[in-house]
């Protein structure tokens, strides 16, 4: 699952090549050399054993190990299934280095519940495009809904997303979108389905997407 502003697969299996041969510069091996680190605070933080990992991954639970604390370095193949597994993108499971062009370095930025969040745009003012990834959660979480001056424009593009909006309890099926007045409280959130993947686009009070469906629409 590449994004934009990600390195994509093939830079990531580029990096992890030559990182396994040897030839890397300092700044990547002190970048991969977190890899490890990061796949056990994951792993710790949704309270998932090696076992069930490894159930789940296909990654036999004595590679998991040796990948957690850093004495095997991982393969392109080892980390898609886990970046599946836990609903995150590769580019920061791995942490990959920035772009030189920073129009199209839009990086991810980790929540501390393990969702995702990457910036689709750059840009002052106007709408504001984002993409969020959450991990798969549990159908009783009690919803913490917020409100602000605004308006947004939800699309699901994988999983199912719960959408809690005043007092309706929505759940999104890929494909379905959803626009409200952000002045009402709503709450995003994911269910034990699994993980979610969903675009939202954010704007002031008043300003909306707006969905062209014929020419008359011009």
């Amino acid at each position: 699952m590449s994004t934009p502003g990600s390195p994509g697969p093939q830079r990531l299996a580029i990096i992890l090549a030559k990182w396994q041969s040897g030839f890397t510069h300092e700044q990547t091996d002190q970048t991969l050399d977190a890899v490890g680190s990061r796949l056990k605070h994951l792993r710790l933080r949704r309270d998932i054993t090696l076992t069930i990992l490894a159930e789940e991954t296909g990654i036999s639970t004595s590679t998991l190990s040796r990948l957690e604390v850093g004495l095997r370095r991982p393969t392109l193949e080892q980390l898609l299934p886990l970046a599946r597994y836990y609903g995150v993108t590769l580019d920061s499971l791995v942490d990959a280095p920035r772009t030189a062009n920073p129009r199209i370095d839009l990086r991810p930025m980790s929540c501390a519940d393990g969702s995702i969040v990457i910036p689709l745009t750059r840009r002052p003012g106007g709408i504001q495009a984002y993409k969020f990834v959450l991990p798969a959660g549990s159908d009783d979480t009690v919803p913490d809904l917020r409100s602000h001056e605004g308006f947004d424009w939800a699309y699901v593009l994988n999983g199912s997303l719960r959408l809690v909006l005043g007092d309706q309890d929505l759940l999104l099926q890929a494909g379905e979108a959803a626009e409200f007045d952000t002045r009402t409280p709503h709450w995003f959130g994911s269910t034990s389905a699994g993980p979610v993947e969903y675009l939202s686009l954010v704007g002031r009070q008043g300003q909306r997407a707006h969905i062209r469906t014929s020419d008359a629409d011009r």
